[in-house]
């Protein structure tokens, strides 16, 4: 085991150490600390019986509970491990920085103690596939990746396993960077749009949060910016190393693009080098091209051509994303949950087809604009069906458009997924496609987007 490692757990014996949110992520962590001497606090706005049993384990892993609507108060802890939905200014945790406490998170002391290089992929829309497209690539190729970070795995639990020539593989979020200081080796920024501005104070922090994963680079950082992104290409003027820049629109003089035949080439400063042709990649959609256009500039150098082109034909995407769930009655249904932005839903869903689709759409308001959204839609959507708390500002938008007119779509407002999935068979005929791509969070009615998909998937394969 590392050095650093090891004298940073040496430092936490005796320590008091709390984490905030007794979930999945937490509870390998609350052992790990446990492990090393650490007196561990597992604090949550829940109670017991809310929790269920991850409070018994968390008890059986040596933790003492705070639990209720004070579980932040009068702490007394050395160490406090947020978790990335917190928010980073919230009173409690300024007290605690204010009182001498470390406020840190899992992702930052993971960046401290990783032996090995690490590849950090970050943006609004994009970036759970263009992170999976680099963990396979890189797989296929013989590494041993350490995929997670926002993607549902702590990697801080497996930080006594990783060793210097493994590759940490990580998708960041804007709650994770906003307090980070240090950056990964190369770093990815698919795109940027207005996002979770209910959680930041505006848009402007949003983006300087962003601007955390390529800030903390040296002079050997990789960054790999989205040329056709004004946002993500903004960041160039902050960059220490190498910039690698990706477009689908026009040629680039370092990084990947999309030349007049339809190939996907990599140009390093004049040495272009075709890889394979766009229509090689087995998930649909331009906005899979700038995936794996990004992919491809932040494995370049670790991986050869033909990995790149193999992973392309046979990697089938990731779940709840574009998912074809299942052919009913001659309709296809896509679950495509993962449309969280009114952007992912347009570059995404709204941009696969050559048809007008019946799209189901809606849920938690993140205060976002749906203007760019509204003016596609009648363009892309014979059948909109809305619920959740977006649902109005929604059909406003569509109505705005001037391509709008009496059922152009036809709009249907339901009350659940069940009602939704019901019109949507409804109003289907043979070769239809039916999609549900929220444009909105899941949180009014579900957990997260993950759980609203599989609900979605369950209705429609129980479908007589």
């Amino acid at each position: 085991m590392d050095n650093k490692i090891i004298s940073f757990f040496e430092s936490v014996k005796g320590k008091t150490v709390a984490f905030c949110g007794i979930g999945g992520s937490n509870l390998p962590l609350i052992r790990l600390f446990k492990k090393y001497g650490a007196n561990v606090l597992a604090c949550d706005k829940r109670d017991r019986e809310a929790l269920g049993e991850n409070a018994q384990l968390a008890e059986e892993y040596g933790a003492e509970l705070r639990l209720g609507d004070d579980y932040l108060k009068n702490l007394g802890a050395d160490i406090i491990f947020r978790t990335p939905g917190m928010k980073f200014y919230m009173p409690e945790l300024v007290e605690a920085r204010n009182n001498g406490a470390v406020v840190t998170s899992e992702m930052e002391v993971f960046f401290d103690l990783c032996p090995c290089k690490i590849i950090a992929v970050t943006g609004s829309d994009g970036k759970t596939t263009t992170t999976s497209v680099i963990a396979e690539i890189l797989k296929a190729q013989g590494y041993n990746v350490r995929l997670g970070g926002n993607i549902g795995k702590p990697l801080l639990p497996e930080i006594e396993e990783v060793k210097p020539d493994d590759v940490a593989v990580v998708e960041l979020s804007s709650f994770q960077l906003i307090s980070m200081r240090k950056s990964p080796d190369i770093a990815v920024v698919t795109n940027l749009a207005p996002n979770h501005l209910d959680i930041h104070k505006d848009m402007q922090e949003y983006i300087d949060s962003k601007k955390n994963i390529v800030l903390h680079q040296n002079a050997f950082g990789r960054a790999v910016l989205n040329l056709d992104n004004e946002l993500s290409l903004s960041f160039a003027e902050e960059t220490r190393g190498i910039t690698y820049l990706f477009s689908r629109r026009s040629k680039v003089s370092n990084g990947a693009f999309l030349n007049e035949n339809g190939e996907i080439v990599m140009n390093e400063y004049g040495k272009e080098t075709v890889i394979m042709k766009a229509s090689d990649i087995k998930i649909p959609g331009l906005h899979n091209l700038e995936n794996y256009l990004a992919a491809i500039c932040a494995v370049w150098g670790m991986a050869d051509k033909e990995t790149i082109k193999r992973v392309a034909e046979e990697f089938g995407g990731v779940e709840h994303r574009a998912e074809l769930v299942r052919v009913l009655d001659g309709v296809k249904y896509y679950n495509d949950a993962i449309g969280t932005s009114p952007t992912r839903t347009v570059k995404g869903m709204l941009s696969l087809f050559e048809q007008k689709i019946i799209l189901i759409a809606g849920g938690y308001d993140k205060k976002i604009p749906y203007d760019e959204m509204g003016k596609v839609v009648p363009s892309t959507v014979k059948v909109l069906i809305l619920f959740g708390a977006t649902a109005d500002k929604i059909e406003a938008a569509a109505k705005a458009s001037p391509d709008y007119c009496e059922d152009n779509p036809k709009i249907i407002r339901v009350s659940d997924m069940e009602e939704a999935v019901a019109q949507a068979r409804k109003n289907a005929v043979e070769g239809d496609i039916v999609a549900m791509s929220p444009a909105s969070a899941s949180f009014d009615m579900y957990k997260n987007f993950a759980e609203k998909g599989l609900h979605f998937k369950k209705i429609v394969n129980e479908l007589k």
